[in-house]
């Protein structure tokens, strides 16, 4: 069944607005939204969590449950109102013409049905397709995902396969009716750094194989600049600007705009020189917004009188391809202005060496059916003789994907796990082999973590102060109840959270704030090393750049050694001094910020610097993309862990790669664990190069 070619826009939303009513009141979760997406053209919606970018998203599947309604304004695929249409139109619409990818795959696939059954149903039931001709359909799209062995991929149970597979089979449900509008809502957010390019690489080829309009819903503004042609930034339920990627990337035209990209860590940033700009405040609440300008109360330019004298509309910028900005100043300010950086704060020189990893191994037993205790048991090599060192005041960062043995070296190092071999010493003391339960006071609070998700870590029952005073009282500092609570409040003022915060509830806080209520829970005991496991990464940009620059003050104050556990790779190199890079349980790359990421590379390294996607226009970076998922722990490939992705191996004589685990190979400090001659890694070139202005 062709569709039929459509020349106007496939999509154009015009005026929304949006609203969830409870009993209490209306709460407007989107006013006064436009944007159109054009043939074959990908548009990027930008913003915050809560600024309404998937309501826009439910707005055009028409799925606002029971208690949300479209209020004004209109919404027409292909011309056509999709709020006029009846039931059974909108059904014939739904994944056939229309398809939605959503941020988590698992939602979206039944895990009791085999992946080919779950293909073939899209075609049969919107195409009437033959049980044949749909498996063939299912066989030619799981083809053009790339996914390995395609029937073996129609054979299995989705839980046979992983995060990265799982997405890949979600984006081609999604494609087996040739969809005309591909709406995906943070596709990419559960993934890692290398598996992501791989996906956002098919979804640009994907796209332009089947001439499929895309609306792409990120807070990442890297990827919508290496995915869309045009980009819609939004505020608090509004477009605040819209612009081709060029226009808003490199003219912005709006005071959000700007403090987003000043909140991000581009290249050049420096956690000394360069600093990164928290944007001031809070996100308003959609029923407490201001009157006038949603951002005033946030913004730099804000001119009482003004800005919050009535509603603004969208002003169109001069001289651009369908450039607007909801701002009523952004002709009079000087957008070229230097940004005024706060005092520079000199780095911290590194100290003696308060951690010391010397060979350490952690391997799990496991048994080869884990459900029912049959047969012989497998070994999971997690970390295989990892060896550093880390100083006072320094930050190390340890990158890799997941499953790399990143957490489970955490685990050994907190007392959660025991090392299987090889020591680690804290202070020259021993702790590879002792147990949280066994260590004393001091050991327990000299080393601490902060999680990544602040949502899980504390006590919903607890007040914020309580749960502050507690670990003191584990940590066994101040005498009487009266000096904990004053020390609480100290490490309120450490986080830069108002002492009222005390009484509250963690209910009654933000993403943010209660990661800040974790970092002085870990800080309580004086802590001599901080484990921070993505610290940032389950929350916005513009409240990255405040905790991050937090754990920056803190750790010069409290002289404290930082591990940063994390796979973005932009907030490494901002704020690390040194950078070690795991694969399967090795550390395959160990140097300072500055030797990681120039020339020459271990392979995996250089793979994950060209993955990293960079919101900065004047940036030119290598492509590379890994084949292939990360192996398993339970059954690594011989030789190089790393040798079944590699790009570089034929460049190694004989089969070195693949029967022989790399030396550890040290040059002036920086060490790499790869097989590759000097002279092949003397010739690398660099991944990323900004282009001279």
């Amino acid at each position: 069944m062709a569709k039929e070619a459509y020349d106007g826009p496939i999509l154009e939303i015009d005026k929304l607005s949006i609203s969830f009513f409870t009993r209490l009141r209306e709460i407007p979760a989107v006013m006064d939204f436009s944007v159109s997406v054009q043939p074959g053209e990908a548009v990027g919606l930008v913003g915050e969590s809560g600024c309404g970018k998937s309501t826009v998203a439910l707005g055009v599947m028409q799925d606002l449950g029971r208690n949300g309604r479209v209020v004004g304004g209109s919404i027409k695929f292909k011309g056509r109102d999709l709020g006029e249409m009846s039931d059974a139109e909108l059904r014939d619409i739904r994944g056939s013409e229309i398809a939605m990818i959503y941020q988590e795959p698992m939602a979206s696939l039944n895990p009791a049905m085999k992946i080919g059954k779950q293909l073939m149903e899209v075609p049969m039931i919107h195409q009437g397709l033959s049980e044949k001709e749909a498996y063939a359909r299912a066989l030619q799209v799981v083809t053009d995902v790339k996914l390995p062995d395609p029937e073996r991929i129609l054979k299995s149970y989705p839980h046979q396969l992983s995060g990265g597979q799982q997405q890949r089979i979600v984006i081609a449900m999604a494609l087996m009716s040739e969809p005309s509008l591909l709406i995906l809502d943070e596709p990419t957010t559960a993934l890692d750094v290398t598996v992501e390019a791989a996906i956002v690489e098919l979804v640009k080829d994907l796209g332009r194989k089947y001439g499929t309009s895309m609306l792409f819903i990120s807070h990442n503004l890297g990827l919508v600049l290496e995915t869309c042609d045009r980009i819609c930034v939004m505020y608090s339920g509004e477009a605040v600007e819209r612009g081709s990627i060029a226009d808003v990337f490199d003219e912005m035209r709006h005071p959000y705009t700007q403090a987003l990209f000043r909140s991000i860590p581009l290249p050049g940033a420096d956690k000394t020189a360069r600093p990164l700009v928290a944007i001031p405040g809070n996100f308003p609440l959609p029923h407490e917004r201001p009157p006038g300008c949603n951002f005033g109360p946030r913004c730099d330019y804000f001119e009482a009188g003004r800005c919050d004298a009535k509603a603004i509309p969208m002003f169109p910028v001069e001289g651009n391809d369908r450039h607007q900005s909801r701002c009523v100043k952004f002709d009079e300010i000087d957008w070229a202005a230097p940004v005024n950086v706060g005092e520079l704060k000199p780095k911290p020189e590194p100290g003696p060496v308060v951690l010391k990893m010397d060979r350490l191994k952690k391997y799990y037993e496991v048994a080869a059916n884990a459900l029912f205790g049959g047969g012989a048991a497998k070994v999971v090599k997690a970390n295989e003789t990892l060896s550093f060192e880390a100083r006072e005041s320094e930050t190390l960062a340890i990158v890799g994907e997941s499953g790399c043995g990143k957490s489970t070296f955490a685990k050994v190092l907190m007392g959660l796990e025991t090392a299987t071999d090889g020591a680690i010493l804290l202070d020259n003391r021993n702790i590879e082999s002792v147990p949280i339960e066994q260590r004393d006071t001091r050991t327990v609070s000299d080393v601490q973590m902060v999680f990544q998700n602040p949502f899980d870590t504390l006590n919903p029952s607890m007040t914020v102060g309580r749960q502050i005073i507690r670990a003191l009282e584990v940590f066994g500092i101040g005498d009487n109840d009266a000096a904990r609570r004053a020390r609480m409040l100290e490490l309120l003022d450490l986080v830069k959270l108002p002492r009222a915060f005390a009484e509250r509830m963690p209910r009654q806080l933000s993403g943010g704030q209660k990661q800040r209520v974790g970092i002085a829970r870990a800080f309580a005991g004086g802590a001599r090393i901080v484990v921070a496991d993505e610290p940032v990464s389950a929350l916005d940009v513009s409240v990255q750049a405040a905790v991050t620059d937090l754990l920056m003050d803190i750790q010069r104050e409290e002289k404290t050694t930082l591990l940063f556990i994390s796979h973005d790779l932009s907030i490494v190199r901002y704020l690390s001094d040194r950078v070690m890079v795991m694969y399967l349980g090795h550390v395959v790359e160990l140097g300072t910020t500055d030797q990681v990421f120039a020339p020459p590379y271990h392979p995996y390294t250089e793979a994950l610097l060209s993955a990293v996607p960079i919101a900065d226009t004047s940036v030119r970076k290598k492509h590379i993309v890994l084949e292939g998922d990360i192996p398993s722990a339970m059954n690594p490939p011989p030789g190089c862990p790393f040798q079944t992705r590699c790009r570089w191996k034929s460049e190694v004589p004989g089969n070195l790669c693949e029967t022989e685990v790399p030396p550890i190979r040290d040059r002036d400090g920086h060490q790499i664990k790869c097989h590759l001659s000097d002279d092949i890694l003397d010739r690398m070139e660099p991944v990323i190069e900004i282009a001279a202005e």
